[in-house]
């Protein structure tokens, strides 16, 4: 029962303001979402990225593990996420996102916290933050169908990443300033990006059954590929527990962000209910995850 109290906490204000988004949309349909892309992409997620890496207590060491863990997570699920988009006739480069990167960050971190403590805060935010630097990688290019190396050199979530692993690198500790700022960014952006996906909802049409079985793919596969990592790699303890709740999270919000910067509105509305029904089921599957984590990973 406990278990359930605490994803509800963490669920339960990702659906209040995708509520709060939804009833401004409804309310003024002309509601104008450029400034939260822009706020989010160019402000809000670096900080986001310096704030996670930088000030949970994660290492170099364990930044770079976990780097190699989450292409292989990645380049697992893509591969079963292309089948799964070519059967379903789907776009195979701008639709796969939001079924190869978890929302490891805003409900993934705090879920983990729960499981595992302040230790597994350090490998959980570890997670969180490749997983990120992907969406704005990986996740563009496949949102623009094209690599540009000029997005890679004016996009400030690459930067934000460079500097904290030089931080991670040189031991440095980051100022009371400094992490102050990029936390209330943080917050801020996780406000907005989810507001902004309420307004969304109000506005596109897709197909109920298609983003279902998307969904179902998500929550279901992703623990799947984990375990085999866990296996190969003879992962133990918190850091395979870590690791297995992490790739059973729904669809990440910012699959939505970086969609709506780069992709036709038809896709961009079929990343939004995936993010929006995968979060619903993830209700039901993180129980069952966490339990399996705590029981044989603990």
């Amino acid at each position: 029962m406990e278990i359930y109290i605490k994803i509800f906490e963490v669920i339960f204000p990702v659906f209040f303001v995708i509520g709060i988004g939804y009833y401004l949309g409804k309310k003024n349909p002309k509601f104008d979402t450029n400034f939260i892309t822009n706020f989010a992409a160019n402000i809000g997620t670096p900080a986001m990225i310096f704030y996670t890496v930088t000030t949970t207590g994660i290492t170099l060491d364990i930044f770079i593990s976990y780097f190699i863990y989450a292409i292989i997570m990645i380049a697992g699920f893509a591969i079963i996420g292309l089948v799964l988009l070519f059967l379903l006739r789907k776009d195979l480069s701008m639709e796969l996102p939001p079924l190869i990167l978890p929302n490891t960050g805003n409900m993934g971190i705090p879920i983990c916290l729960f499981a595992y403590g302040t230790q597994g805060l350090g490998v959980a935010s570890a997670v969180a933050s490749v997983i990120i630097l992907f969406h704005f990688t990986l996740g563009v290019f496949l949102a623009k169908k094209k690599f540009s190396l000029d997005i890679l050199i004016k996009s400030p979530p690459v930067y934000a990443i460079i500097l904290s692993v030089i931080f991670l690198f040189f031991k440095i500790d980051t100022p009371i300033f400094l992490e102050n700022t990029t936390f209330l960014l943080t917050y801020a952006t996780i406000f907005l990006v989810l507001m902004s996906l309420g307004i969304a909802l109000t506005r596109f049409k897709f197909s109920f059954k298609n983003s279902i079985i998307m969904s179902i793919c998500r929550v279901l596969i992703g623990p799947v590929i984990a375990y085999i990592i866990i296996y190969n790699f003879k992962l133990s303890g918190l850091a395979a527990g870590v690791l297995l709740i992490q790739s059973a999270m729904p669809s990440a919000i910012l699959n939505y962000l970086v969609g709506s910067m780069y992709s036709p509105k038809k896709v961009v509305d079929s990343i939004a209910s995936t993010i929006v029904i995968s979060t619903l089921m993830s209700f039901v599957t993180i129980p069952i995850v966490v339990f399996f984590a705590l029981k044989y990973f603990n």
